[in-house]
This record gives structure tokens, C-alpha cells and sequence, in this order.
């Protein structure tokens, strides 16, 4: 089996995501506002971006993802492999961000994905 590296992993999720993004496009264009009215509220469940008392786990990265990839500049792949190593590591994203191990892209890092 290959070993798979970080920043693989974070191409493979934004990939995904977009795969899904594409669904709720279609979704959206047979019946207006199926986004905003069904699936949002749902991905907000899924993401847990109304909950501030406990981290970010690796269940709810693919969501956070998504709705990164539903807004209007998406995903950086950078920032999804900086904040999928932290996930790794056991520490919180923001933590990671906070200190980066690697250095910060010109203009300053990316946003992180913790949505807290």
C-alpha cells in the first residue's frame, strides 16, 4: 500500500468537496433555494460551526471544507494541508496557525478552517 502524504490527502478532500459542490449546484438549479433553505442548515450540523466548546475533530473537516468550497474563494490546498497536519498532530487548527511549521505564504497565511 502507498503512503500517502499530507498534502495528497488535502488534494483528495478538496477534490471531494468539489465533486459535492457540484450536486448542490445541480440540486439548485432544478429547484431554487434548496441551498440555502435544506442543505445549509444540514451542512452547518455536519461542520458543527455553531459549536465553540470543543475543537475541531477530523469529522467535521470534510464539512468545513465544503462550505469553504461553497463560498466564494474556496479552499486553499496549502491551508487544507496546514490544518489537516494539526488535525493529525492532535492539536487544534488554530493552534498550528498560531505557530506555523512552515513559512507564511507572501500577504500573510490563510485563513484557517477552524470556523469557532
Amino acid at each position: 500500500m502507498a503512503n500517502i502524504t499530507t498534502q495528497q490527502l488535502a488534494d483528495l478532500i478538496i477534490g471531494i468537496a468539489r465533486a459535492q459542490q457540484a450536486i448542490v449546484e445541480g440540486m439548485e438549479s432544478m429547484k431554487a433555494g434548496f441551498k440555502t433553505t435544506h442543505f445549509a442548515p444540514s451542512l452547518d450540523n455536519a461542520a458543527r460551526t455553531r459549536v465553540t466548546t470543543r475543537p475541531l475533530t477530523l469529522q467535521e473537516f470534510p464539512a468545513r471544507v465544503l462550505l469553504q468550497c461553497l463560498g466564494r474563494g474556496g479552499p486553499k490546498v496549502e491551508q487544507v494541508a496546514r490544518d489537516l497536519e494539526a488535525l493529525l498532530a492532535g492539536q487544534s487548527p488554530t493552534a498550528a496557525a498560531a505557530a506555523p511549521a512552515t513559512p507564511a505564504a507572501p500577504g500573510g497565511a490563510a485563513p484557517s478552517l477552524d470556523m469557532t
